[in-house]
């Protein structure tokens, strides 16, 4: 009971008006996101973070709960009609939706897609509801050597998660905890990494970092490398589903849930494992396998992007009780958290209970704006594939510089902006993933505080952190997370030579 009073005091703050334009404002910019291919959530996000530093800490949460869902239901669009996923995880959607589209069914393929998150986003809202107090009120028990070890767990899973190589992976997580170090010490006081900058002494704007390695790498990195590739759209036909469509599609629904939200809860999420394995389900239990892979399978659109939003709200779970960022998106939303002082973990739902819930709340809010949006509208946003690329990324590359100027009027951080966004190009180019980048910058001193508490509660001896029942538990699953994959690709290669 207690649960739902406190919900409902959060459907009381996210239903003001001023909250509902911002909901409605984040899920449309978010769409736009998922639609135009190349952009995705974590660019939106971390390209309006400088300009809505002034805004009301739970309107500023609210809105970019609502890019990051929004660009889900948008991502769709794009693989369906176009063959290109707007976020990494619509690829499978366009495995069977694109085939669907250029057998003169993308109106079904559409209706899907967006019922389908609209039912797996919902659910996966409930379980965000219920179960995200409860791990909560267990996380509060928690002393520095688990803390530290609970962020050790964090730094190894995005580095191993987000990205195709866990040593890439590593070396862009110490790239971001170098830059943590840059500033002035919490405990002596001294200067660290300046090289004699003053403009160093604070230290490095998480802000600036994601905008950098975000927006203007990937406006770059386009204009470098990309937008020589003329696309194709399919015919759009009337968005609804047959009566069988409509049969085959709910129990696709439902499993997908089942399949992403757990994916979403553990600190190895993501929303592409779920959609694999949704896609795998459901072509193994079809009773029209003749359809995946020939003239399209509705189950293969269908599983596929319920388990995408199941995954991507259940990533609310770790990022809200935990402080654990389980994505690109996730990792810029933990620094928009701390640039308002507000330290996701345990205690947040003791000492900002008001913003938590009012989030929770939007997302319910969230869900049905986004099928309203998605479901009448979907052929006003086609519309917006044919905008200009070179304009695009040149709006992208404006809107990120002046953000970053107007923060503190310092033509220091324009430069020190550009200057990371080549480091952004640099890893995009050689497929160094820069979610890990972020957390290690943000987790990286608060990391290094709860190992310092912890070493002075051992006195100095490392052994503490093997004298806690749940310290030994977060160390043998950082061990897991580092050598299982390993062990797994050993065997594999064993088996098939």
């Amino acid at each position: 009971m207690d649960i739902l009073n406190q919900l409902l005091q959060g459907f009381a703050v996210a239903a003001t008006p001023i909250n509902l334009l911002w909901a409605l404002l984040g899920c449309t910019i978010g769409t736009a996101v998922g639609v135009l291919p190349g952009i995705g959530p974590a660019t939106a996000v971390a390209m309006l973070l400088p300009i809505t530093l002034k805004v009301e800490p739970t309107a500023s949460m609210i809105f970019f709960a609502g890019i990051y869902y929004g660009a889900m239901y948008g991502g769709s669009t794009t693989s369906i009609l176009l063959n290109t996923p707007g976020e990494s995880g619509s690829m499978v959607t366009a495995m069977e939706g694109n085939k669907m589209a250029k057998n003169g069914r993308a109106g079904a393929a559409l209706a899907t897609a967006a019922i389908g998150s609209f039912v797996a986003g919902t659910i996966a809202t409930v379980v965000v509801t219920f179960f995200a107090p409860f791990v909560a009120n267990y996380a509060v028990k928690l002393g520095p050597p688990e803390y530290f070890l609970l962020m050790v767990l964090a730094f190894c899973t995005v580095s191993a998660v987000l990205g195709k190589s866990t040593l890439r992976g590593l070396v862009a997580l110490f790239v971001g905890l170098a830059m943590g170090l840059v500033g002035i010490d919490q405990i002596t006081g001294q200067a660290r990494y300046t090289g004699g900058v003053p403009e160093l002494m604070d230290g490095l704007e998480v802000v600036l970092i994601a905008v950098g390695l975000f927006a203007v790498a990937e406006a770059l990195y386009a204009v470098l490398y990309e937008g020589r590739v003329q696309e194709s759209r399919n015919r759009m036909s009337k968005v609804h589903m047959t009566r069988d469509e409509w049969r085959r599609s709910w129990p696709a629904w439902l499993r997908a849930t089942v399949i992403g939200t757990p994916f979403g809860c553990i600190p190895a999420g993501g929303s592409e494992i779920p959609t694999f394995l949704s896609y795998a389900t459901e072509k193994k239990l079809s009773k029209h396998k003749e359809e995946f892979g020939t003239t399209g399978a509705i189950e293969g659109v269908a599983g596929p992007e319920a388990a995408n939003n199941a995954a991507i709200t259940a990533t609310l779970i770790p990022l809200l009780t935990l402080g654990i960022p389980t994505s690109n998106t996730t990792a810029i939303l933990l620094g928009a958290f701390q640039n308002y002082g507000i330290n996701p973990g345990p205690q947040l739902f003791d000492n900002n209970a008001a913003l938590v819930w009012a989030l929770i709340a939007s997302l319910y809010i969230g869900n049905v704006m986004l099928l309203v949006l998605n479901l009448p509208l979907v052929g006003l946003w086609v519309k917006l594939l044919k905008v200009p690329k070179p304009q695009l990324y040149a709006g992208i590359l404006i809107f990120a510089t002046v953000g970053v100027y107007g923060m503190r009027q310092s033509a220091f951080d324009l430069v020190l902006l550009y200057a990371i966004g080549l480091l952004g190009v640099a890893m995009r180019r050689f497929d160094f993933p820069t979610a890990p980048v972020v957390v290690g910058m943000i987790l990286g001193p608060l990391a290094e505080a709860q190992m310092r508490n912890a070493l002075s509660i051992g006195e100095g001896h490392w052994g503490v952190f093997l004298q806690r029942p749940m310290s030994i538990v977060l160390l043998v699953i950082v061990a897991a997370v580092l050598v299982l994959p390993r062990v797994a690709k050993a065997r594999r290669r064993a088996r098939f030579g």
